[in-house]
């Protein structure tokens, strides 16, 4: 039997089925939103909505941005690098392979006195956390206190799952590289008086609430820390295990040590700063840091010389956006001021040919 040819099932998508059977065919069904009915809006632009636009953005963004700027700038910070690679440094010492303990003395300056709660940090260079197999290299339910995982760390764990035939705990390659320097602030009150003012520096409330109430716990049990972590192994590069980390308050010893906590959260980029003590305000009569001289004692003990990386010491207040960063403010301002620039020149354009196209129609 012949078939006849029909242009119109083509388009439809083929030839009708045989009678009595469903029809097949590729056409969209008959909808709004299939056949592109749907109701549309799409904005006419006119010197009438786009100049008051741009002025809008200026007007807005440049007082914002200028706001941002100044709070930035009325941010106290300083920072003492104390890598130790110069000749001159005090830290010179530490860099010698032979030395396994060392301690260096760095006198610096407050010019200006810090006021409010003051945040102390410890900043690392050319360290990169954001690497992926190191990001892996953890084991989250060990971590979190599961007994068979404290056993039995999780293979990510690799290299430091086990030493000397023991899990190793905390496993993994972020809790092997943990930060180890021990940084001591001292104020100078009188330099005829030699005997200096230790700086009370505040170990606990520096970690992530969530961090240290849920992702990180000991194993339970009521035995002792120690006796916890009995059939496990420190990390190959970690001076003391880790129920000694702070043994004199238990709420901040092992797994919820929260120097810990902090270096397990890892950094973005190659450059970063941890928070590493508070120095809480004590009254409102005077400064939390007075302007004058002080030292720092560091207790020397991580290396970075041989990766190119440096070390620093960061003292720093805040403000309700946070830590010191200007370019905020500066990207405000830079976006409102190209927006008002713009807004003046379409305006002057709009003005000129407008009145040269009214002056040509009257001409006609």
């Amino acid at each position: 039997m012949a078939m006849n040819y029909s242009a119109k099932d083509e388009v439809d998508g083929g030839p009708a089925g045989p009678p009595g059977g469903a029809a097949k065919t590729r056409r969209p069904d008959n909808t709004a939103f299939k056949q592109q009915r749907l109701p549309a809006w799409q904005p006419i632009l006119t010197a009438g909505t786009v100049l008051p636009t741009f002025f809008i953005i200026g007007l807005i963004f440049i007082p914002i941005g200028i706001g941002i700027f100044v709070t930035s700038n009325n941010i106290r910070e300083i920072e003492i690098d104390y890598t130790g690679t110069e000749p001159s440094s005090p830290c010179n010492k530490c860099l010698s392979p032979n030395v396994t303990s060392c301690a260096c003395t760095i006198n610096f300056t407050l010019k200006q006195s810090f006021e409010g709660n003051v945040f102390m940090y410890y900043g690392l260079s050319n360290f990169y956390q954001n690497h992926r197999r190191y990001v892996k290299s953890r084991d989250d339910s060990q971590l979190n206190g599961d007994p068979s995982a404290l056993l039995n760390p999780s293979k990510e764990c690799e290299p430091y799952r086990r030493n000397e035939d023991r899990p190793i705990a905390p496993c993994g390659a972020i809790a092997n590289s943990m930060f180890n320097d021990t940084l001591e602030l001292y104020l100078v009150a009188n330099e005829s008086d030699p005997k200096p003012i230790p700086i009370p520096l505040k170990k606990k409330g520096i970690a992530w609430w969530t961090d240290k109430n849920v992702k990180f716990r000991n194993p339970p049990g009521r035995e002792s820390l120690e006796e916890k972590f009995k059939d496990t192994i420190k990390p190959v590069n970690w001076h003391k295990a880790v129920y000694e980390l702070d043994p004199e308050d238990e709420s901040n010893n092992g797994f919820i040590n929260e120097d810990f906590i902090v270096w397990m959260r890892t950094a973005a980029l190659p450059t970063f700063r941890k928070l590493y003590r508070l120095i809480e305000r004590r009254d409102d009569l005077h400064p939390t840091l007075p302007a004058g001289q002080y030292f720092l004692n560091i207790t020397y003990n991580y290396p970075v010389h041989s990766f190119d990386g440096r070390k620093r010491m960061i003292l720093s207040t805040i403000s309700w956006m946070g830590g010191k960063n200007p370019f905020l403010g500066i990207a405000y301002i830079t976006i409102g001021s190209i927006s008002f620039l713009l807004g003046v020149v379409l305006l002057v354009i709009n003005h000129k040919y407008r009145n040269s196209s009214n002056t040509a129609d009257i001409t006609i």
